[in-house]
């Protein structure tokens, strides 16, 4: 691939630029805000200005509801040799297209899983990519050639191809993504008129679980407009799971023992069947999900810390493995937890108490 037409230069699109510009590709940006496409090319995203003839590929990165549209008009004006989308569904815009009549040879429909709460072109990194499944879903009269490209662009930003078929695809993101950013959503709408007092006891817990609900509701409502029947059926299962467990708590709470014991049974199951989904969550970089030890140290919010703590780690030949911060209630500290492997967890505690670091048991 020499050549490249990014339509849609906001977050997905404009990182997606980045890094073919830093593989050599010539990256060409046009956007229906003109100004949003002079600010990706301005990030060294490629150029603003149109191509002289067809490209190698297309890339378009409109929200779901306007892909079919936008490339339908690319694809008719001959834009490139090959096209695909990066939308967050894949079975509707190829329905789409063909009803349109289009020649779909030369499309492939793809999804990078790969993103940020933030968006636009300023959110925008070239590396947003790497490491990350990037869904590619062909068909039998898809083009080699094409699906060629399409691997090229997923090499280029570093991503992991997986092939899926479409529909297939959209009821994996419901479960994976769509869902549960709705479900943190509902979390953190719980918080909107809580009392202050309350709200100031948050904690990383629920820092984890409302991070998603920061995303821009505009984009979340394209999204979910393109995939709403495999979402409402799993929010259908999630319905009965929390009409269950409400009862379970409520029998909890009765004077009658044997409701009480019928309520925690129904507590300890959904709480057992979260362990067992939660443990197939996969792990770092993919593999199978690990049992880490934590190493927990208090630290003072001051500049250098953190790169005090990685480095006296790298002295005591301890690889981190993971890192989360959980900041203290109206103090200027923290406490930073390490996860590393069980057999380096005591002698990472040894090392970092050596160095005067306070290590929480």
């Amino acid at each position: 691939m020499r050549t490249a037409l990014v339509i849609g230069t906001g977050l997905i699109g404009t990182s997606a630029a980045l890094a073919l510009v830093q593989r050599g590709v010539v990256v060409h940006l046009t956007d229906h805000d003109p100004e949003q496409a002079r600010t990706a090319a301005a990030l060294g995203a490629g150029t603003d200005e149109a191509p002289e003839g067809p490209v190698d590929l297309a890339i378009v990165a409109a929200p779901p509801a306007h892909v079919a549209a936008v490339l339908a008009d690319a694809m008719r004006r001959g834009l490139a040799r090959g096209y695909l989308d990066v939308a967050s569904v894949k079975g509707g815009p190829r329905r789409e297209l063909q009803a349109l009549g289009l020649d779909l040879t030369s499309y492939i429909g793809t999804h990078p899983m790969s993103g940020r709460e933030r968006s636009g072109p300023l959110a925008a990194t070239g590396d947003l990519f790497e490491g990350r499944p990037w869904v590619l879903t062909p068909t039998r009269d898809t083009d080699t050639e094409v699906l060629n490209l399409a691997l090229e662009l997923v090499s280029h930003c570093r991503a992991v191809p997986v092939v899926m078929d479409a529909d297939a695809h959209d009821r994996a993101v419901a479960l994976v993504s769509h869902m549960p950013h709705l479900l943190s959503s509902l979390v953190a709408a719980r918080l909107e008129n809580a009392e202050e007092s309350a709200v100031r006891l948050c904690g990383q817990g629920i820092r984890d679980v409302t991070r998603i609900a920061a995303s821009d509701p505009r984009m979340w409502i394209d999204i979910l407009s393109a995939n709403p029947g495999p979402v409402a059926d799993l929010l259908t299962d999630v319905a009965a799971d929390l009409d269950e467990t409400v009862r379970a708590l409520r029998s909890l709470q009765s004077s009658d023992e044997a409701k009480r014991l019928e309520g925690s049974a129904g507590i300890e199951d959904v709480l057992r069947r979260g362990n067992a989904g939660q443990v197939r969550v996969p792990g770092k970089h993919g593999s199978a999900p690990r049992v880490y030890e934590v190493v927990a140290v208090l630290i003072d919010d001051q500049p250098g810390q953190l790169a005090r703590i990685f480095a006296d780690a790298g002295r005591a030949g301890v690889n981190i493995e993971d890192v989360r911060i959980e900041h203290a209630t109206g103090q200027q500290a923290g406490l930073v937890q390490l996860m590393v492997e069980p057999k380096a967890a005591p002698v990472l505690a040894a090392a970092l108490r050596e160095r005067g670091w306070s290590v929480r048991q």
